[in-house]
């Protein structure tokens, strides 16, 4: 009986004889930090912030197709396909940069934001991109059409990364309050503000749409499952340390968690209110920032060499220096 229990078990994950492994290592090269990534799976594009630029990577043959320039801070990219405009958070300027999905240039002037844009994603049910402003703790609203803003939502804390359930609702992580704040997006008010304990310091957002369900990657090696319509935390299995990307695959049921310790945990959805940690795949360290191609289940994570860290002084923390010309993509697939 329990190899019969044991076989049904892999049978319903997928992907317990198969793992998540590398398949490619993509070298974009350059200088400059980084942040978020999104991959297209329509164009076959994936778009990573990098220093002071988008540079815009083919996945067929993994080169770079193009790049958008002179950005200030970049920090992440949204996609509003049905307008054929990508928008990109600049958080040093305090602006949004609008370009054309297509031919990659800027369309018209830069959009106010507040301080330190951050998080940055397309709600298709208003039809609005929502900039989370990390030092002014409020979110900008832009028409994803006209290229103007729609308004500001004050958020009362430190907002990290958010979802769209695609009619009307924008959920986003409160880092400093542990909390989800549930935004109308046509109104631009907050309608619900969650607890997510035990989580801790949430940092990755993503959502099962479909079955209501938003999962927040937390910086004490969890990841918090909450049902989007009660608020109500219904489980919290582990992850790896040092969280910052979360992404829902539904094509496979599959929650894919991205941890600086050099991890990717990969979590099945067997219910909406249960869950089974398929595997921690190996990556590389410090490979936090994560993007999935939900037409192909590939994952791409940020990746780069560091210099070993000096010594820091007392009560500091020393943050390491990226070798020149290392910055690239690790693919990962099963």
């Amino acid at each position: 009986m329990r190899v019969t229990l044991v076989t049904l078990l892999m049978v319903s994950v997928g992907i317990a004889a198969a793992g998540y492994h590398r398949v490619h290592k993509i070298t974009i090269g350059g200088e400059g930090g980084w942040d978020y990534l999104i991959a297209d799976g329509s164009s076959g594009r994936v778009y990573v912030s990098h220093g002071s630029e988008v540079d815009v990577v083919d996945a067929n043959s993994g080169q770079v197709a193009g790049k958008v320039t002179d950005l200030k801070g970049v920090h992440g990219i949204a996609l509003a396909p049905e307008f054929g405009r990508g928008f990109i958070s600049n958080g040093q300027a305090g602006t949004v940069t609008i370009f054309d999905l297509k031919t990659l240039n800027k369309i018209g002037a830069d959009v106010p934001a507040g301080k330190n844009p951050d998080a940055i994603i397309y709600d298709p049910g208003s039809k609005r991109v929502f900039a989370f402003n990390g030092r002014s703790s409020d979110a900008t609203a832009i028409d994803a059409e006209k290229g103007t803003v729609a308004g500001t939502v004050t958020l009362e804390g430190k907002p990290e990364f958010a979802a769209a359930d695609g009619a009307g609702h924008v959920y986003v992580n409160i880092e400093d309050e542990s909390k989800i704040f549930d935004i109308d997006s046509r109104k631009l008010t907050v309608e619900h503000r969650w607890p997510l304990a035990p989580c801790e310091s949430p940092s990755g957002m993503s959502m099962d749409a479909a079955h209501r369900r938003i999962f927040s990657g937390c910086h004490n090696k969890m990841m918090a499952v909450m049902d989007a319509d009660t608020g109500k935390v219904v489980a919290t299995p582990p992850i790896g340390n040092g969280i910052d990307a979360t992404a829902f695959d539904p094509g496979t049921a599959l929650v894919f968690n991205s941890c600086g310790d050099g991890t990717l945990s990969v979590i099945h959805e067997d219910s909406p209110d249960h869950y089974t940690v398929v595997e921690n795949a190996s990556t590389q360290t410090g490979a936090r920032t994560m993007a999935l191609d939900t037409r192909t289940h590939h994952v791409y994570l940020s990746i780069a060499d560091f210099e070993p860290a000096p010594a820091p002084a007392p009560g500091e923390f020393q943050r390491r220096k990226v070798i020149a010309g290392t910055f690239g993509l690790l693919e990962l697939a099963r």
